[in-house]
């Protein structure tokens, strides 16, 4: 087996521990006709699947090296991978735990997701809900499951474009947490009587209609961008196609959230909702749809 067929094959258990588990978590939800927990089993899905692909290449190395699994009694310390494995698997992590816990509160308030008010009710189509947050977990990390499966050994230095990457990152992601607290300030003072807003336009609302959308998108880029000199240049484990392949991951990130799940369906709603709201138009006639200052107002 080449280093190459090695690397590719060590992604497979990476995804099938990805599908299995949105599997079991559908299995379960299905009959209650639940989504509560949708979006916490899609963090769990990638936090899982970025922990097993970090340490798998470590154990099958040992299991076929020393050919029993009895010799693996202790996983490989954290000194043992690659500076450009960690930053991509810690970030992956943190903002995985983070979007979970906020989408997990969200719903949690509000007592469901209007997205599966029609799903949920046809099992078929529900537990496709699941198979499709799979397959939105295992192409969005790609580019983290690529280059964990790459040894440290061969994996060139950290230079210019690696922090690059995490400059767009760190960008992409406190764009994103800063819109979103503000939403929820936002709402919480509504709540509490402090203003009759319809809609949030001031903070970083006001650059533009989808500021943590495309924190989003920014912020796999970032991703994709570290992994780029690893993808590209780990001889002989890949080959530099790989690194234009890994580009799967942002740009499945901006299909989805411009144009099908994300900015749509919220667009669609506040021009039903405000579409006669003079203060409405005159925001949208000012305020790009989703790249602040500068994007396109539709």
């Amino acid at each position: 087996m080449t280093a190459y067929t090695a690397g590719l094959k060590s992604l497979l258990p990476t995804f099938g521990v990805i599908y299995g588990f949105q599997a079991l978590c559908g299995g379960l939800a299905i009959p209650y006709k639940t989504e509560k927990y949708y979006d916490l089993c899609g963090s769990l899905g990638f936090i899982s699947a970025v922990g097993l692909s970090l340490y798998l290449p470590s154990i099958r190395a040992r299991w076929i090296t020393e050919g029993s699994l009895t010799r693996i009694s202790a996983l490989p310390p954290i000194s043992s991978f690659h500076p450009r494995q960690l930053i991509m698997s810690g970030l992956t992590i943190f903002w995985a735990a983070r979007l979970g816990t906020f989408l997990y509160q969200r719903v949690k308030r509000s007592g469901g997701d209007s997205r599966f008010d029609e799903i949920k009710k046809d099992p078929a189509k529900f537990f496709g809900a699941w198979m499709m947050q799979a397959t939105w977990i295992a192409m969005t990390a790609l580019p983290v499951f690529l280059v964990n499966s790459i040894p440290r050994a061969s994996q060139p230095s950290l230079g210019v474009r690696d922090y690059a990457g995490l400059a767009i990152w760190l960008a992409g992601m406190g764009l994103e947490i800063v819109a979103d607290n503000q939403k929820t300030r936002w709402r919480r003072e509504k709540d509490q009587g402090k203003h009759q807003e319809k809609f949030l336009e001031s903070g970083v609302w006001s650059w533009s209609r989808h500021p943590n959308y495309f924190g989003e998108v920014t912020l796999w880029t970032g991703q994709y961008v570290l992994s780029i000199s690893a993808l590209a240049n780990a001889q002989p484990f890949y080959r530099p196609w790989v690194a234009g392949a890994a580009i799967v991951s942002p740009a499945l990130e901006y299909a989805l959230i411009r144009y099908l799940s994300g900015v749509p369906l919220l667009e669609k709603s506040a021009e039903t909702r405000f579409k006669d709201d003079p203060r409405w138009k005159e925001y949208k006639s000012k305020v790009p749809c989703f790249v602040p200052f500068f994007g396109s107002k539709d």
